[in-house]
């Protein structure tokens, strides 16, 4: 880390299951950081982590949501992005495929977990923008029922909607891969839908 940079990992968990919904926390209110905030499952390296940002997702996942590492197949690392509008950190997206199971969320840290199907991220993801106060953000958003993701949370959602829509890129076609190991997603996976 340089010059009071934070350094972090988030997860965007796609469930093999169909509707392959992606997992999505509501951070506890009285945390420092994006209280009350929609975010993907993550947070920032500790030392048992050796450096190692993989290991700090896997982490954060079993932390946040209940998901242990045994149920994850972590398929690709999207590019650092810089947070520089409020607490300063670089984080690390991964992309992962994860098994059928139970989420249970740490209370200390999470109000609640849900998740939204893949297609809904890849179809309505959208800029505009948000505001806050006297505040008004541009960033990329998401409705979803009663919840509106934003902010970082949107930017690293962009980055992994640019990289699904990007047929030179292997982003999709190793996601697909992974939903084709179960039987209920094979018929989706050969008809290129999710």
């Amino acid at each position: 880390m340089k010059s009071g940079r934070r350094t972090a990992a988030v997860v965007i968990a796609i469930l093999t299951k169909p509707p392959h919904g992606v997992v999505f926390v509501e951070r506890a209110a009285h945390l420092r950081d994006h209280p009350g905030q929609i975010a993907l499952p993550g947070g920032s390296v500790d030392a048992q982590d050796g450096g190692d940002l993989r290991r700090t997702a896997l982490r954060e996942l079993r932390e946040e949501v209940g998901i242990e590492a045994e149920r994850v197949s972590i398929l690709a690392e999207l590019p650092m992005v810089r947070q520089t509008r409020a607490n300063n950190f670089d984080v690390t997206p991964f992309v992962a495929a994860v098994a059928p199971g139970p989420l249970t969320i740490d209370g200390t840290e999470t109000a609640a977990v849900f998740t939204i199907p893949l297609d809904v991220i890849v179809q309505h993801l959208q800029p505009g923008t948000h505001v806050v106060g006297e505040l008004s953000i541009e960033t990329y958003l998401l409705d979803y029922e009663s919840r509106r993701v934003w902010g970082l949370t949107g930017h690293i959602l962009r980055a992994f909607v640019e990289q699904w829509n990007d047929g030179a890129r292997p982003l999709r076609a190793a996601v697909e891969e992974a939903f084709a190991g179960t039987a209920s997603a094979q018929p989706e996976a050969r008809n290129g839908r999710v």
